[in-house]
């Protein structure tokens, strides 16, 4: 049996996501990014905290992602905070649409990364957390470290 080889390498991620949203679905897709952003974010220099997905006239937009400009780019260099394009099938953008004029849904980016030689974005489709549902989860977090310590130390 042949092995598949795995070619993903992640470049970011938002971590910040996961613990403000829950994520009901993900979706992939790439993203449209000009020579000296592709070379910046090979470097890792992408900034995922405070972006979002808007999805107009029929086209989704990743909003907020902050690319640093690449340092020898010169002047090909782009506006570090512009709007960049999402490619998804038409089947894709007309469903995120449906879903997310729900109340209280939105598509938050997770994780950004390269499949073979191309940028891909992960994204999720969230709801907002409450305070106590953070709460509830950071609760959930240390009994389940507390457990899995206890367990470690009971077969040593």
């Amino acid at each position: 049996m042949a092995k598949e080889k795995n070619n993903d390498t992640l470049v970011a991620q938002n971590k910040k996501a996961y613990h403000d949203y829950f994520v009901d679905d993900t979706y992939e897709a790439g993203i449209s990014l000009f020579g000296t952003e592709v070379k910046s974010v090979r470097e890792g220099r992408i900034n995922l905290k405070d972006s979002y997905v808007s999805v107009k006239t029929g086209e989704a937009f990743l909003i907020g992602a902050h690319i640093s400009p690449y340092e020898k780019g010169n002047i090909f260099n782009r506006d570090p905070l512009r709007e960049r394009k999402l490619l998804l099938h038409r089947r894709e953008i007309n469903k995120l649409i449906g879903l997310t004029q729900q109340d209280g849904y939105t598509l938050i980016p997770l994780k950004v990364y390269f499949k073979g030689s191309y940028a891909k974005i992960l994204l999720g489709l969230c709801r907002g957390k409450k305070n106590y549902d953070k709460r509830d989860a950071i609760a959930e977090r240390d009994s389940k470290r507390q457990i899995d310590r206890a367990m470690k130390e009971q077969f040593r």
